[in-house]
């Protein structure tokens, strides 16, 4: 094995048993055939047979596993060996070990920072960081590893540097590496930390892009207890984020109905409208009013633009999750007579289930045979798992064996779960280039 061969089977999953399925393995009693596949060059079982074997103890045997694949110099097996060591009471092995790698494996540079400052060599590790702070992986680090050390003015006053006076990002591939919406972000967490709260949601304010799932001032604003800020920000932040933060507040606090009656309020945007319908219905299931959630759904659903395959999916499965499978499907017909009495294959998928959830899996089955997209693999991933589901394993092998190689790994899963392991690594083996 090499280095570029690894990397390219790491990739395409090439001739491996995938990390879920090597679980599922172990998970069964099938830890002999894990270990023979790691002696045959697959990394996905050397690294949980070598995880398994230093839970057990046995850190020399696990090493020994670990060993061919780490003398390529292939950066995955080095990180996975360093968190062994460093799990395991070693940390300076490990970092012995990965410290060759910070001059020529870019990736190594933030793990090989964290590793350091966790154990004691905090110095080492700003010097190492600050080194890459243009970016934005390695300036996180910095920030990170920094607390508590007494540099925060300094780290703050280099991040300060990075951000132009003249220019604001407008959306998140704006600037190569620390873009300035991530430098405000750093730099507001150590002004935070620092106790000038003030600071840092002022900076926060500049940022004209926050980008991700989550936003950063709404988290600092309810850490604070600033909720009504933090209500204030809800009105002109058009991602819908806030307000999720703000009704996670009030839910958390007992305040349901006033979470309630933020998600209910109308929003300006359609993603913030879609996110909160979304929110507001998992809201009210969690709290056992799932007529409701139906109702808010159903309202999303029919909006203009609304009837998307993963909402109309949402509201269907809460139709199922209330005993009211039959309703759905006469939902899913609304929808197929608006399309002239056509129904694409993601919204019949979701017709399947919630026939075999009213009983009807033999009809499902031959109503998914007549599709026009019926002898596809992705009906047949679709039809395999509803037979799966149903106890009919043989079955549910046999439509996905017709479409091979499609589906390799759903097909591989159903064997396993038979119990013919043979039969399943050589379904993943035989592409194998």
């Amino acid at each position: 094995m090499d280095a570029a061969d690894l990397d390219r089977r790491a990739r395409t999953r090439s001739g491996w048993i995938p990390p879920l399925l090597v679980s599922r393995l172990l998970e069964l009693g099938h830890g002999k055939e894990v270990e023979f596949q790691a002696g045959r060059g697959d990394w996905f079982c050397a690294r949980e047979w070598a995880r398994l074997l230093g839970d057990q103890g046995r850190q020399a045997e696990a090493l020994e596993v670990l060993a061919p694949y780490v003398a390529t110099d292939w950066w995955p097996a080095a990180q996975a060996q360093a968190e062994l060591l460093e799990s395991w009471g070693r940390a300076e092995e490990a970092i012995a070990l990965i410290r060759p790698y910070t001059r020529t494996v870019g990736r190594s540079l933030e793990f090989f920072g964290r590793l350091l400052a966790r154990h004691g060599h905090q110095e080492e590790a700003l010097v190492l960081l600050g080194t890459g702070i243009d970016d934005w992986a390695l300036a996180a680090a910095l920030v990170e590893v920094a607390e508590g050390a007494g540099r925060d003015e300094d780290i703050a006053a280099q991040l300060a540097a990075r951000i132009p006076a003249q220019h604001r990002c407008d959306g998140p591939w704006c600037c190569r590496g620390l873009d300035q919406g991530t430098a405000l972000g750093l730099l507001a967490t150590i002004r935070e930390r620092q106790g000038r709260v003030d600071e840092a949601i002022a900076l926060l304010h500049t940022r004209h892009f926050p980008g991700g799932n989550h936003d950063q001032l709404a988290d600092l604003l309810a850490r604070h207890d600033r909720l009504e800020e933090l209500r204030a920000y809800t009105a002109s932040e058009h991602h819908g984020h806030a307000m999720r933060r703000l009704a996670e507040v009030l839910e958390e606090r007992g305040d349901v109905d006033g979470a309630i009656a933020v998600y209910r309020q109308p929003g300006d945007s359609p993603a913030r409208q879609c996110l909160g319908s979304v929110q507001l219905a998992q809201l009210l299931i969690r709290h056992g009013r799932g007529e409701e959630a139906i109702e808010v759904l159903r309202l999303l659903a029919d909006s203009p633009g609304g009837a998307e395959d993963w909402i109309v999916e949402l509201l269907c499965t809460q139709y199922a999750g209330q005993g009211r499978a039959r309703d759905g499907l006469a939902y899913l017909d609304i929808l197929k007579a608006r399309h002239d009495g056509e129904e694409d294959w993601d919204l019949f998928r979701i017709r399947l289930q919630l026939m075999a959830d009213r009983g009807l899996l033999d009809e499902a089955i031959e109503q998914a045979r007549a599709h026009p997209e019926g002898d596809t693999p992705s009906a047949a991933w679709t039809i395999s798992d509803l037979l799966a589901e149903a106890g009919r394993t043989e079955e549910a092998v046999a439509v996905l064996a017709a479409h091979a190689p499609a589906n390799s790994e759903v097909l591989a899963g159903h064997l396993i779960d038979l119990g013919r392991i043979k039969d399943a690594v050589a379904v993943l083996q035989q592409h194998e280039s």
